[in-house]
C-alpha cells in the first residue's frame, strides 16, 4: 500500500507539477529547475541571478547589507549529509524522510 507521500510523488511524475487550480498572481517569483532532475551548480547560479534581479520586489530594506529573508530552495545534498553525519555517529533515514534547516543567530 502506498503512503500519501508515495501517491503524491507518483502523481507528480505522471502529471507534472503544474496545477492550474493553484494559479494566482505571484509578483516577483522566479523558478529554475532541471527538468530531468539532474543536480547542477549551474541551477544554483541561475537561481541566485534571479534573486539578485528581483530587487524591485519592494522587500529590500534601507540597509543594503541586510537582506529581506528572500532566498532559494534547493535539493538536500543527501550524499554529503550522509558522510558528514556518519562522521558524527548519526545515521540518517531514507532520502525524503528527513529535512534540514538553517538558522542565523546574531554575533555576540
Amino acid at each position: 500500500m502506498q503512503t500519501e507521500r508515495e501517491k503524491a510523488r507518483t502523481e507528480a511524475a505522471q502529471r507534472g507539477l503544474y496545477r492550474g487550480g493553484s494559479e494566482h498572481d505571484a509578483c516577483c517569483v522566479g523558478f529554475v529547475a532541471d527538468l530531468k532532475g539532474r543536480q547542477s551548480h549551474r541551477t544554483i547560479e541561475d537561481a541566485l541571478l534571479i534573486l539578485r534581479n528581483l530587487d524591485q520586489r519592494g522587500a529590500v530594506g534601507a540597509d543594503p547589507l541586510c537582506g529581506d529573508g528572500a532566498g532559494i530552495l534547493i535539493q538536500i545534498p543527501d550524499a554529503f549529509y550522509r558522510v558528514e553525519m556518519a562522521a558524527q555517529g548519526v545515521v540518517l533515514p531514507a532520502p525524503g524522510d528527513y529535512g534540514v534547516g538553517m538558522i542565523f543567530l546574531p554575533r555576540l
